[in-house]
C-alpha cells in the first residue's frame, strides 16, 4: 500500500497538467465562441473533464505531500488553491449547463468569471512552481540590479581566486568556504527562502541545522549531511544542490569536507591550519601558455617563405590565430650551421624551430640569437655539447629546449639558470647519470632527464 501511495504521489507532476490543459482550452473556446455560443455544450464538457482531472490532481498531490516529506507550510497555498480550482471547474460546468442549484452565479458576467478562473489557475500553477523550482525561479536569470529593484534579496556570487602569493594568508571560511556555499546553496537556504528550515548564510545558522536535525557534525564530514548530500550522484533524489541549480566542483566539495574536518574554523588562515596547496590549485587563475609570444605581428612575406621552402625546410603557421611560424628541418637532415642564413629572412616570425636530427654543432648558438621571438627550440639528436649556449640567455621568449640524445655537458647546466623565460629542458639519454626530473631557479626551471625505472615487483622473478 505504501508503495502504491508513493507511486501515485509521484504521478502528480504529470497528472496536474491535465486540468491546466482543459481549463486553458475551455477559456480559449469561450473567447472564440463569445458571440455565437455554438460550442456551449462542448465547453461545458471540457470544464467537467477539468474538474474530474482536478480532483485526481488534488489526490495525487496530497499523496506526494505525505510521501515526499514536504512541510505543510510549504504546500498549503498550492493545496487549497488546487482544491479551489477543481471546485471552480465544476462551477463553470454547472453554469454552462444552467443547473438551478447555481442560479446565483448567473448574474456574474461570463467575462468576469473567466478572468477569475484564469487568475485562479495561474496562482495555483505558480504556487506549484515555487515548490518544485523555488519562489525565485522565474526571476533567477535576471541581473542582480533588477532583482534588487523588484525587492528580492540578492546574494552576490563571489569568485574564489587564490594565487601563489596570497593562498596561505586567505581565510579558509571567509575566502573559500563561504563563497562556495553562497554561490551554490544560499539561493535555497536564506532568510527569505529557508528550504527544509535550513539557513546556510552563517556558521551559527549552519550549526542550528534544519527540520531534520543537524547537517554538520564537527570533525566528521562523512557523517555530515551537508557534505554527504553534495557528494551524491546528481541523479540521486537526495543530491544537493538540486538539478537545475549551480553545482559545486568536486574540488569545492572536497574543501567543504576539509572545513568540517578542521572543526569549522572561521578565523584561521589556510597557512595557520597547515593545509596543502594542492587542495586549492583549482582556484588559482589559469594561464594559457602559447607556443609563441603574446604579441601581434604582420604576416611574413610570402616570397621569403617560398625561398626557405625551396631549400627543403618546412614552414607553417603555428596556428590560425597568429602569424608566427613553425620551422622544421625534418626533411633536410644535411642541414648545417652554414645553411642557417636562409632563415634570416623570416627570423622575426620564427617561434618554433626544430633542428633535431641535423648536422648542426655548437656554432649554431650565435645564429639562434638572431631569432628574437623564438619560444620552442629543438636540438635533439645533434652534435651539440652546450658550449656557448649561454648566448641564448637574452632571448626573452625562449621557454623550452630539447637537448635529448646529445653530448650536452653537465658543466653547462648551471648556465641555463640565467635564461629569462626558460621553463623546461629535455635531456633524455644524455651523458648524465641522472633520472627523473630536477628543478632549478626555485622550481621555475624543470630539467627532465628521463631514464625512469619501474620498481621491480614479485612477478618479475617468475620463470615461465
Amino acid at each position: 500500500m505504501e508503495i502504491l501511495k508513493q507511486l501515485l504521489g509521484r504521478l502528480h507532476p504529470l497528472v496536474v497538467h491535465l486540468p491546466i490543459g482543459f481549463i486553458i482550452l475551455g477559456l480559449l473556446l469561450q473567447l472564440y465562441d463569445r458571440k455565437s455560443n455554438q460550442f456551449r455544450s462542448a465547453i461545458a464538457l471540457i470544464y467537467l473533464w477539468a474538474g474530474l482531472s482536478g480532483v485526481l490532481a488534488c489526490i495525487t498531490g496530497y499523496l506526494q505531500y505525505l510521501g515526499e516529506g514536504y512541510s505543510f507550510e510549504s504546500v498549503k497555498l498550492h493545496l487549497w488553491s488546487g482544491i479551489a480550482t477543481a471546485l471552480f471547474s465544476f462551477l463553470m460546468w454547472a453554469r454552462l449547463k444552467r443547473f438551478s442549484l447555481v442560479e446565483f452565479i448567473y448574474k456574474i458576467p461570463t467575462l468576469k468569471m473567466s478572468i477569475l478562473f484564469f487568475l485562479l489557475i495561474s496562482f495555483t500553477g505558480h504556487q506549484g512552481g515555487n515548490i518544485t523550482h523555488g519562489a525565485e525561479y522565474l526571476i533567477e536569470p535576471l541581473p542582480n540590479s533588477i532583482k534588487s529593484a523588484l525587492g528580492y534579496e540578492i546574494f552576490e556570487e563571489k569568485e574564489i581566486i587564490l594565487t601563489d602569493e596570497n593562498w596561505e594568508n586567505a581565510n579558509l571560511y571567509t575566502d573559500v568556504v563561504q563563497p562556495i556555499l553562497n554561490n551554490n546553496c544560499v539561493s535555497c537556504h536564506n532568510p527569505k527562502k529557508t528550504k527544509g528550515e535550513l539557513l546556510l548564510t552563517s556558521t551559527d545558522d549552519i550549526l542550528k541545522g534544519g527540520e531534520h536535525g543537524d547537517v554538520i557534525i564537527k570533525g566528521q564530514p562523512t557523517k555530515s549531511e551537508l557534505f554527504t548530500r553534495m557528494k551524491l550522484p546528481k541523479e540521486d533524489d537526495k543530491h544537493m544542490p538540486p538539478e537545475g541549480k549551480s553545482q559545486p566542483t568536486k574540488e569545492a566539495i572536497a574543501l567543504i569536507g576539509v572545513w568540517i574536518q578542521e572543526d569549522l574554523p572561521v578565523d584561521k588562515t589556510i597557512g595557520e591550519l597547515g593545509l596543502q596547496k594542492d587542495l586549492f590549485l583549482s582556484f588559482f587563475p589559469s594561464t594559457v601558455k602559447n607556443d609563441y609570444p603574446n604579441i601581434e605581428i604582420e604576416e611574413a612575406p610570402i616570397d621569403s617563405i617560398n625561398i626557405v621552402k625551396g631549400n627543403g625546410i618546412h614552414v607553417n603557421r603555428v596556428s590560425e590565430s597568429t602569424q608566427f611560424l613553425e620551422v622544421s628541418a625534418i626533411n633536410k637532415p644535411s642541414f648545417t650551421t652554414t645553411d642557417f642564413q636562409v632563415l634570416n629572412t623570416i627570423a622575426f616570425h620564427i617561434a618554433i624551430l626544430d633542428l633535431g636530427g641535423t648536422q648542426i654543432t655548437d656554432t649554431v648558438f650565435k645564429e639562434l640569437v638572431n631569432l628574437p621571438n623564438l619560444t620552442i627550440l629543438k636540438l635533439d639528436n645533434t652534435r651539440v655539447t652546450g658550449e656557448q649556449i649561454s648566448q641564448l640567455k637574452n632571448l626573452e621568449h625562449l621557454a623550452s629546449i630539447n637537448l635529448s640524445n646529445t653530448d650536452f655537458k653537465e658543466e653547462y647546466l648551471t648556465q641555463l639558470t640565467d635564461f629569462k623565460s626558460l621553463e623546461k629542458v629535455y635531456l633524455f639519454n644524455s651523458s648524465f647519470e641522472k633520472s627523473g626530473s630536477e628543478y632549478l631557479n626555485d622550481g621555475n626551471l624543470m630539467i627532465e632527464y628521463g631514464n625512469y625505472r619501474l620498481p621491480p615487483v614479485a612477478r618479475d622473478s617468475i620463470i615461465y
